[in-house]
């Protein structure tokens, strides 16, 4: 019994994960763009404490 729900639970949260990056789609685009640019200047920092 627990197997079967643990399985129709994970199918439901897929599903509504799916749903919500459907209908939020335009808000995750502006979240990832502005994920990119603390990225790099994240990046740049690891660089720069790399230099010996």
């Amino acid at each position: 019994m627990g197997k079967i729900f643990k399985l129709i639970l994970g199918i439901a949260l897929i599903l509504l994960g799916a749903f919500t990056i459907v209908l939020w789609w335009a808000d995750l685009l502006t979240l990832i763009r502005g994920g990119i640019g603390l990225l790099l200047i994240f990046f740049g920092l690891v660089f720069f404490a790399l230099m010996d």
